[in-house]
C-alpha cells in the first residue's frame, strides 16, 4: 500500500471529514471508496466506448426502433 499527500481547500477537506462521519468511515477509507468508485466509472466508460466504436449504428437505431414500437404498443 502507498501514501498519497493531496492539497485541498479547507472548506473541501472538512466537508469530506463530516462526509467520513456521517458514513461512519475514516477519511482514509473515505478516499479509498472514492478512488475505487471513480475507477470504475472510468472503466465502465473506456469499455462502452471501445464497445461503441466497434458498433454498427444502423443497426443499433433498428433494435431502439423495435423497443420504441413494443414499448408503444404496451401503452
Amino acid at each position: 500500500m502507498s501514501t498519497l499527500t493531496i492539497r485541498l481547500p479547507n472548506d473541501t477537506h472538512d466537508r469530506l471529514r463530516q462526509l467520513a462521519a456521517l458514513r461512519g468511515v475514516s477519511l482514509n477509507k473515505l478516499m479509498e471508496e472514492i478512488s475505487i468508485q471513480t475507477l470504475s466509472s472510468f472503466d465502465a466508460e473506456t469499455r462502452f466506448r471501445a464497445l461503441a466504436a466497434q458498433a454498427d449504428p444502423q443497426r443499433a437505431l433498428a433494435i431502439l426502433n423495435r423497443l420504441d414500437e413494443q414499448n408503444q404498443i404496451t401503452r
